[in-house]
């Protein structure tokens, strides 16, 4: 299912996943368009009439035409492109319909633990509307550029829509119809393991309809990209501390354990233990007080247990939560926020609105697999994938559901 909308319209009528909208966009996005997709991810009706809301906002949609079937099935190529620091990039991936998994197959592995009242919350959508509207977020292992070529070839042609979000991300689609190219797709992804990007609490909700529908309920929707493509991009997660130690304090609590060098502010800080190559390495920042840099020496190893998975142990943010923020610097949870844009963080600092800004790196993707791999879970808010992908833009109903 799609809209049936222009390409100028497309931008008004879709939305971010329903976890990055905040109350205020979720209102903007309620006002640009009577048909955005907001009212069916995250409809602003209290309590059970939101999930009411949305089913029969789904299923009015489709009868009224504002959503329509493709004539055939088909696969679908989605490219982005956007800039980071500066930098162009351009991420693809593939739009198509999978069969959720248990880990134990080892074919689909999480990397994250999820939650009771979020996955309630998805489970309450998913019944409401028997569809998917965003896809979940998966990443894959194409040492030998197989997908990469098959990609290129695809988007030799026009795309079938185009048009930019409110990030200034611009997206492609292709649709893929051609029985060959869908049967080399399908060969190139079938071998690989994914690892889950993005999603969880929705893959969680896939696996529980599968459950309770049998084998066919196991197909949901995914977005398909290579590990290795350049456009893989993720964001670290900074951390604004409410109270706690001053720059000066810290400096001294780290100071024989770490290396410490001072900085020109918040993002020369995060850009110089960016380029770290120490085992871990972050920034700090104090209103008014300037900022420093601290990379971890080897005197830090028995800040973690030895019985530390090694997966965990390469982590900065469990590093960071497990070691610097509790033991030296004696700083609990409550205390933490979380920003994925270095902007706010400088924006918490420059208004004096926080005790101390923490500078992440971003993690890795092959850290990201590590942890999947060995069956751990990061911390919370360790990664932020950038770009996100665009709820409404290919919409899956659900084996059993009407129109399927």
């Amino acid at each position: 299912m799609r809209y049936h909308v222009s390409d100028a319209g497309l931008a008004r009528v879709l939305a971010p996943p329903y976890d990055v909208i905040s109350p205020s966009y979720q209102e903007a996005l309620y006002a640009r368009d009577p048909r955005n997709v907001v009212r069916i991810v995250l409809n602003r009706s209290p309590g059970e009439a939101a999930y009411e809301e949305a089913g029969a906002t789904y299923r009015r949609w489709l009868a009224e035409g504002v959503l329509a079937p493709d004539p055939e099935p088909s696969l679908y190529l989605l490219e982005q492109s956007f800039t980071v620091e500066g930098r162009p990039l351009v991420r693809r991936g593939l739009i198509a319909r999978f069969r959720a998994e248990d880990a134990v197959t080892r074919r689909i592995l999480p990397h994250e633990q999820t939650r009771k009242v979020a996955r309630e919350d998805r489970w309450r959508v998913l019944l409401a509307t028997r569809a998917n509207f965003s896809p979940i977020f998966l990443m894959f292992p194409d040492e030998q550029g197989r997908f990469v070529s098959l990609a290129a070839a695809a988007t030799v042609a026009a795309p079938d829509c185009a048009f930019a979000d409110d990030g200034a991300v611009a997206h492609r689609l292709w649709r893929i119809a051609d029985p060959a190219a869908i049967a080399a797709f399908t060969e190139a992804l079938a071998r690989p393991t994914a690892y889950i990007a993005d999603g969880h609490h929705r893959y969680a909700t896939a696996l529980r309809y599968r459950d309770e529908n049998g084998p066919e309920g196991a197909w949901t929707l995914g977005y398909f990209t290579p590990i290795e493509s350049p456009g893989l991009v993720v964001l670290p997660y900074h951390r604004i501390l409410s109270e706690g130690p001053g720059l000066e304090a810290a400096r001294q609590a780290l100071e024989g354990r770490f290396l410490l060098n001072p900085a020109a502010g918040v993002r020369e800080a995060a850009r110089q233990a960016g380029q770290s190559t120490m085992s871990h390495a972050f920034g700090l920042a104090e209103p008014g007080a300037g900022a420093l840099v601290a990379e971890a020496t080897p005197e830090t190893e028995d800040l973690l247990p030895p019985e530390t998975p090694p997966s965990l142990r390469a982590l900065d943010p469990y590093f960071l939560h497990q070691a610097v923020l509790p033991k030296l610097l004696a700083i609990n949870d409550a205390a933490i926020r979380y920003v994925h844009s270095l902007a706010e963080a400088e924006e918490a600092v420059a208004a004096r609105a926080c005790r101390l800004a923490l500078l992440l790196r971003a993690t890795p993707p092959r850290q990201i697999m590590a942890v999947a791999e060995a069956g751990e879970s990061m911390p919370a808010k360790s990664t932020f994938f950038h770009p996100k992908l665009p709820s409404g833009l290919v919409i899956h109903p659900l084996v059993g559901a009407g129109g399927c």
